[in-house]
């Protein structure tokens, strides 16, 4: 097992939510503030992680699976995540004052990482897909920056914006355990 994982949601060492998808259902009306997150977020993001793990993975993991996940130990881990250090980003896009998707990146953490910095996740509430959202918090997290990735492989909408911003798949895969079951993944580079 990689280095990649540490100690996340007991035999659910994960990957968590990779990627956003591109499906158009709202059209934005307000503004979205693209900002840090803060420690005072950790409830709010692990409620909204929750959420955008229901939305994306229920075709890719079992409902029964996805019960077993709660808001509550995913609040738990961002106030991990949001105290690591300078070097990991995590940004918020928020909306009348609520968060609708997030962002993480930092050091790579495979031993044969082929970039340094690693996108780790980025999810957005379904309703807000392809609304220009995404692609801010992705600018914000990895800008123009080499980087690389973990994505399923079944992830169709993600690869398709990880590849709209340059990313190719290097050849490498992987299958992963996502909470008690096994999601096949795919590294993206740039």
């Amino acid at each position: 097992m990689s280095n990649r994982f540490r100690g996340f949601l007991m035999t659910n060492r994960t990957r968590y939510g990779r990627g956003m998808s591109t499906d158009a259902t709202v059209t934005p009306t307000r503004d979205v503030i693209i900002r840090p997150v803060r420690d005072v977020d950790a409830e709010s993001l692990g409620r909204v992680h929750a959420q955008c793990w229901h939305e994306a993975y229920d075709e890719l993991i079992s409902k029964a699976a996805l019960e077993h996940l709660s808001p509550r130990r995913m609040a738990e881990l961002w106030t991990h995540w949001m105290n690591q250090g300078p070097e990991y980003l995590q940004f918020a896009a928020v909306m009348d004052g609520e968060i609708i998707g997030f962002v993480g990146s930092g050091p790579a953490r495979d031993d044969d990482a082929p970039r340094d910095r690693e996108l780790y996740f980025m999810n957005m509430l379904a309703e807000y897909r392809s609304t220009g959202t995404g692609q801010k918090l992705f600018d914000a997290a990895i800008g123009d920056a080499p980087a690389y990735l973990w994505v399923s492989s079944a992830n169709a909408r993600a690869r398709h914006f990880y590849e709209k911003n340059g990313f190719v798949a290097d050849g490498a895969e992987h299958t992963e355990p996502f909470l008690g079951e096994e999601i096949h993944e795919v590294r993206y580079v740039r």
